[in-house]
């Protein structure tokens, strides 16, 4: 092995409640049921933190993205006290991108600008549709409605920097539907759009009972149909279901996909954290938000050291996603490993047209987009 170079660090933050559990969801995330306690959640993290706040060193924080569950049930007040703790602990890198995820039907007026006054400075807008219809059978709590409000108020506190996440092949969807939803996202002013096809997981209510969705052939038109749209609009597809303006990539997400480092915070949270020894590892919280109260058995389990022989899947499980790739110096840096361990295993995809080198950086081809699980097994260790 070589000596890997410490990536960029950021921050996940897990909220795990929500108003109601969508019959599509398999995250971590559970119906409120009465007053949230959210002094006390907050309380815990920051206790959390100071126990994981040797994985930091001196490294600053380039990104915060807040997930759920809801974040944007929690109160500002709420927020405030979190963020206060966090920059007691944390030095946070200038321009630092910190992201929440807002429900438009959980959002007041005028809360906005009060996130701005925090340092949160993009938003992640779960819309999914706007169509009233696939709106009820996805189990949303906001209309079409809701979701245009909560954009035209993000913009008027200031936010010019925010995603809207919209599912298609949904059930009864016509292109024509799927089409009006991009529309209005694209009309809307955002400068990143989620768009993505549901997918039927197991441990949810879709799961049970499954909505009858659009013939494979018709889901294929969708999604051609939407990339050209998007297309015309001017994002790029940077990602397997990612589209933004130039300029305007989800920083934090690219941490993720470029196996970058993340500390983990709340519920259910992953965190990875390269040390510097050269080992990477993995750790994870407990799920339930009662246990993580109550320290039991305690926040965190054990981290996990990833074992040498599957660096190479872990990278690249994450990195060929990205429609740009990698290089061969990144994969370097990141893992630890000498590239020429697998260059014949990636010359080999190259001849089969599945992956493509272009100006140094390795990436899928069209036809390996469609293959990537194959490719991604020639890279399990032996």
């Amino acid at each position: 092995m070589t000596t890997a170079v410490l990536p960029p660090l950021a921050l996940y933050i897990h909220i795990p409640w929500c108003v109601r559990k969508c019959p599509y969801c398999d995250f971590n995330s559970h119906a409120q049921q009465g007053e949230l306690p959210e002094a006390d959640y907050v309380a815990a993290m920051l206790e959390d933190l100071d126990q994981d706040i040797g994985y930091v060193s001196d490294r600053a924080i380039q990104s915060v993205f807040i997930g759920g569950g809801t974040p944007s049930l929690f109160s500002v007040d709420a927020y405030r006290q979190l963020f206060d703790g966090l920059r007691q602990r944390l030095r946070f890198a200038d321009e630092a991108e910190i992201t929440l995820e807002a429900n438009p039907g959980t959002l007041e007026q005028g809360r906005f600008a009060a996130y701005r006054e925090l340092g949160i400075n993009r938003l992640s807008i779960g819309v999914q549709s706007f169509d009233p219809l696939h709106l009820q059978q996805l189990g949303r709590i906001h209309s079409g409605d809701d979701a245009r409000r909560a954009i035209a108020s993000a913009r008027e506190a200031g936010f010019d920097n925010f995603n809207v996440d919209l599912m298609h092949g949904l059930s009864g969807q016509q292109r024509v539907d799927a089409l009006r939803d991009l529309d209005m996202a694209i009309d809307s002013g955002a400068s990143h759009i989620s768009w993505y096809q549901l997918t039927i997981e197991p441990n949810t209510e879709f799961y049970r009972r499954p909505p009858t969705l659009p013939p494979e052939g018709e889901l294929m038109a969708i999604q051609e149909a939407g990339f050209a749209r998007l297309r015309e609009a001017g994002f790029q597809r940077y990602e397997v279901s990612a589209f933004a303006r130039p300029g305007r990539q989800a920083r934090h997400n690219l941490n993720y996909w470029q196996f970058g480092d993340y500390l983990a915070l709340g519920a259910g949270a992953h965190g990875k954290i390269t040390r510097p020894d050269g080992r990477i590892v993995r750790y994870q919280k407990t799920r339930t938000p009662k246990d993580y109260l109550q320290r039991r058995p305690s926040r965190s389990q054990p981290p996990e050291v990833i074992a040498a022989d599957d660096l190479p899947f872990e990278f690249l499980l994450n990195a060929l996603r990205l429609r740009d790739g990698f290089t061969p110096k990144m994969y370097e840096q990141r893992t630890g490993l000498s590239w020429t361990a697998i260059d014949a295993t990636v010359t080999r995809l190259q001849q089969r047209d599945l992956l493509q080198q272009s100006a140094g950086r390795i990436a899928c081809t069209e036809r390996g987009y469609a293959f990537v699980d194959s490719i991604l097994q020639e890279f399990l260790p032996g």
